[in-house]
């Protein structure tokens, strides 16, 4: 008897209102259909007026001729404006996806015609096909609790406030250095500059002292914020009792990963998304490979990049701290046999791959309880006040 195949059909006879949003900070450009066939309604509306919204809704149902009941399905890019609309749209019984901006295929011509009209267009035709089953069509984002999210602003903060920091300190430095001089910006740089001198014994320009006693206090304003901020983080660590501070402690537990790396690991990547493979964890990140091949021509083309930067930048440093500080680790005598001997190119291409191994690492330590061979442990108490220099091996 012969086999026979049958193909399920993934449309559905019920309608559908489809809605895309191509979002900006003036307007928001609606288009509104009922399927691959019918042309899309195309609307302007001012930004966040969500009144105006479910207006236009009850509007495009009665020029589809849909029923009230006719359910909603949107989209919109992930951005600037986060996840409060769709937070908002799924409060008004509207299912609303959160689509990945990398993810959406694109003419690839150098010049090509480009719009919010042509955008939004796309969007809702690849929302149909979505919903007819296409699920490789796009990436959809996890979107984060109000909690998640909340648990991210602190060292978001924290990596602004240093990056702030650091400019006071070069403008000041900047400008000592066009009259020959060097001096150490601390707390004590007021004294210190009483006493400096210029090559001719000329004490420094009232003006050029009055600029760097201003800028001075804008760095001490900033330095006292992330002191701030990094008392709060190490209570935090200390003291809260939920399951992300616990992984937090379990990553401390490593020797090379302090209380930065561990917490933002955790809020960014490890504490509230649902990981379902290596794959998929390393393109959160950007480290991916991107392999060209085309009839004979085979090349890599490095790393994607198009993930989180915070956490990949992250990751190359705890990387280069892993080599250092777990050297007998099966991860650092893999380096060493791969990499170790090469130029500093070489070195600085195998980090990355470090950097990889290191994050999937970490997930299955964090996730399966996996040791990662030859790892040091120390206890977390000690990493929030000084640092540890005995410890136990892992596995």
């Amino acid at each position: 008897m012969p086999a026979t195949h049958t193909t399920q059909s993934t449309t559905t006879s019920a309608p559908v209102l489809f809605l895309a949003f191509e979002l900006s900070q003036n307007t928001w450009k609606l288009a509104f259909t009922v399927g691959l066939g019918q042309k899309p309604r195309l609307r302007n509306l001012p930004a966040r007026d969500t009144a105006g919204l479910l207006l236009e809704i009850q509007k495009a149902k009665l020029r589809f001729g849909l029923p009230e009941h006719t359910p909603v399905l949107s989209c919109y890019e992930a951005g600037r404006d986060g996840f409060w609309l769709h937070r908002w749209l799924a409060h008004h019984g509207i299912t609303n996806l959160v689509v990945d901006p990398a993810s959406i295929q694109v003419n690839r011509r150098q010049r090509r015609p480009k719009s919010d009209g042509i955008d939004v267009r796309k969007l809702v035709d690849m929302l149909i096909r979505w919903h007819n089953g296409e699920r490789k069509v796009w990436g959809v984002v996890k979107v984060p609790t109000v909690e998640d999210e909340d648990g991210r602003q602190r060292h978001r903060e924290l990596i602004t406030l240093k990056g702030e920091r650091t400019q006071h300190i070069n403008r000041i430095k900047g400008i000592l250095a066009s009259f020959g001089l060097n001096l150490v910006v601390d707390a004590k740089l007021p004294t210190r500059l009483e006493g400096l001198r210029q090559w001719d014994g000329q004490p420094l320009p009232a003006a050029v002292t009055a600029r760097i006693l201003r800028e001075f206090e804008r760095w001490k304003q900033v330095d006292a914020q992330i002191r701030q901020l990094e008392s709060q983080q190490r209570r935090a660590v200390r003291d809260v009792d939920d399951p992300q501070a616990e992984m937090v402690r379990k990553l401390l537990e490593l020797r090379g990963i302090g209380v930065v790396g561990a917490w933002i690991l955790v809020r960014e990547i490890f504490g509230w998304r649902a990981i379902k493979n290596r794959r998929e964890l390393a393109s959160l990140v950007g480290l991916c490979p991107t392999p060209f091949a085309s009839g004979a021509t085979e090349r890599e083309q490095g790393i994607s990049k198009a993930g989180n930067e915070r956490v990949r930048w992250l990751l190359i440093e705890l990387a280069w701290g892993w080599l250092r500080h777990q050297p007998q680790s099966g991860l650092s005598r893999w380096y060493q046999r791969r990499f170790g001997s090469g130029n500093a190119r070489a070195r600085r291409l195998g980090i990355v791959a470090l950097a990889r191994k290191l994050l999937v690492a970490l997930w299955k330590y964090l996730e399966r309880g996996e040791a990662i061979e030859g790892a040091v442990l120390v206890p977390w108490e000690r990493k929030l006040g000084q640092r540890e220099s005995e410890g136990r091996v892992a596995g």
